[in-house]
């Protein structure tokens, strides 16, 4: 089962996301299969950058999102 989730980037107390998917079982600093945004709450408002595309084609295949990444997607398209 695939999951998209964040995957933490960035020093000590300056964390960056990305946002990735990987197979549910596998830990968060794990391979990813496919990296399709980014996600930064340092910056204000926090920059959230998702490929649309990528993350439909995965949630349309079964792909859960976390509960931060859904409220992330939710925002995006809140957005447009």
């Amino acid at each position: 089962m695939m999951t998209l989730r964040l995957m933490r980037f960035g020093a000590k107390g300056k964390p960056s996301y990305r946002i990735v998917v990987v197979d549910s079982k596998k830990p968060r600093e794990s391979r990813a299969k496919e990296f399709i945004g980014s996600y930064n709450p340092l910056k204000e408002p926090a920059e959230i950058v998702i490929d649309q595309e990528k993350a439909k084609f995965w949630l349309d295949r079964g792909a859960k999102p976390s509960s931060t990444v859904k409220s992330l997607l939710d925002k995006v398209s809140k957005k447009k």
